[in-house]
């Protein structure tokens, strides 16, 4: 089962899916005038409050949330996994499809906005579903998409979260599997229960932190390697575009191989495409979708372009600087690499794993609970949170290796209703834009 499932997620990930993503980035972006050339201003509005608007979070909180689903082990061990497989050149298709990923982001959340809508108990909902159904009529593609999202959200959003935790601390510090999973269960039940607006107030004060000391942590390593970065940052644009291998103690890779497995690493990363963040971005304090799409355009910035990008050059200038660690093994060579910085590399690595696999936790739970939702109405959700919550124990002590590959697998398919209601929908895209955006009334309200 584990081999069927590894062949049917290279299968799903191969080229089909990573032309369609990378085809609806390029698409938006130019239909669209390039989102990217207003992220400056939409990281200003990030920390504007909107609490006048409908919304039951803040635009930030709702960015925060989201950032807390894809800012995950995907950043510190995608990225590893990318150089390992596709060699150093492999990091600058990564940070490329960060940048055109942002258009696509800019669009999930304008068209979750527009078409979002209040539950029985007065809270905003939206996402995909809703898109698919008021916006094409096609509530059974909307069904579709809420079932690949549930199955995901229990491998890469739950289990495999929980079995990174757990593994890191039982062989780092010899904590027991069985230890972390109780008491990751109880810290996500005391969150979780109280709805998305418990979940974005921990996310809100979480994710700034923890992603900032990682960014300082991964700075303070480029420092130690600074004599290396120069040649890394080089390697990396060389061999992105090179037909022959890397050398420098790096696996042998093509521009083909280091574009498939960058770019497939991107983009499984940033979550651009997939349908996950409009989900929350809907329920945001905002007074016109073009707002929230713009606040949610730079999560994919933080994410990919940044952080990605950062790990990327450690990871690169870390090979250089200390030939003996072997750039093949993509598992442990984020590891490898810390634990060359003395003292302070590994609690690094520590600390970014757990609290962004936690993290992700939080975020995807949300996610999870809205597609149930949309599923079987809000009779299902205390059943379903506790679900979850003995779920995340079970991932702490199981061997998760099938889970992975078939959350891949869902992951890929949940993208695929997604994609379509963003391209037949995005004529609606251009129109909100145009009128809030190009034509300068950003602090307009839009009519109910």
């Amino acid at each position: 089962m584990v081999e069927l499932f590894k062949e049917i997620s290279s299968l799903v990930w191969g080229w089909p899916m990573i032309i369609m993503l990378l085809g609806t980035h390029l698409f938006l972006t130019i239909k669209l005038r390039f989102p990217q050339l207003y992220l400056l201003k939409a990281i200003k509005l990030s920390f504007n409050s909107d609490k006048n608007a409908s919304g039951d979070v803040s635009q930030f909180g709702a960015l925060a949330t989201s950032l807390a689903a894809t800012i995950g082990t995907g950043n510190i061990i995608g990225v590893a996994t990318a150089v390992a497989l596709g060699g150093p050149g492999a990091v600058f298709w990564c940070w490329l499809t960060g940048i055109l990923g942002i258009s696509t982001k800019y669009a999930e959340a304008l068209i979750a906005v527009k078409y979002r809508t209040k539950n029985a108990s007065g809270e905003m909902i939206g996402g995909p579903m809703y898109a698919l159904e008021k916006g094409l009529g096609l509530k059974w593609m909307g069904i579709i998409f809420c079932i690949f999202t549930s199955l995901a959200a229990f491998g890469i959003g739950n289990t495999v979260q929980a079995n990174s935790i757990s593994l890191l601390l039982n062989e780092s510090y010899g904590i027991s599997p069985h230890l972390s999973g109780i008491v990751m269960s109880l810290l996500t039940a005391l969150v979780v229960i109280g709805g998305v607006k418990s979940i974005a107030r921990v996310c809100t004060a979480l994710v700034p932190f923890m992603a900032v000391l990682y960014v300082l942590g991964c700075f303070y390593i480029l420092f130690i390697n600074r004599a290396y970065v120069a040649d890394a940052v080089s390697l990396i644009f060389n061999s992105a575009f090179s037909t022959q291998a890397a050398g420098s103690g790096f696996v042998g890779s093509t521009i083909m191989i280091a574009a498939r497995y960058g770019i497939a690493r991107g983009l499984f990363s940033n979550e651009s495409g997939l349908g996950s963040a409009p989900i929350v971005a809907a329920a945001a304090q905002t007074r016109n979708p073009v707002r929230q799409a713009l606040v949610s355009s730079t999560g994919t910035f933080w994410d990919t372009v940044v952080i990605c990008a950062l790990t990327g050059i450690v990871l690169v200038s870390s090979i250089l600087a200390h030939p003996d660690i072997d750039s093949s093994c993509d598992a442990a060579l984020t590891k490898m690499a810390f634990s060359k910085i003395p003292y302070i590399g590994t609690p690094i690595l520590s600390f970014g794993i757990v609290t962004f696999a936690f993290s992700t936790i939080l975020g995807w739970s949300y996610y999870s609970q809205k597609a149930i939702e949309y599923l079987g109405g809000r009779k299902t959700m205390i059943a379903y949170r506790l679900v979850w919550i003995i779920m995340i124990y079970a991932g702490s002590v199981l061997n998760l290796s099938l889970v992975w590959n078939f959350a891949d697998i869902v992951n890929a398919l949940m993208a695929l209703p997604n994609l379509i209601s963003l391209l037949l929908l995005s004529g609606i895209a251009v129109k909100e834009t145009r009128k809030y955006l190009w034509n300068n009334r950003l602090d307009e309200y839009a009519e109910d």
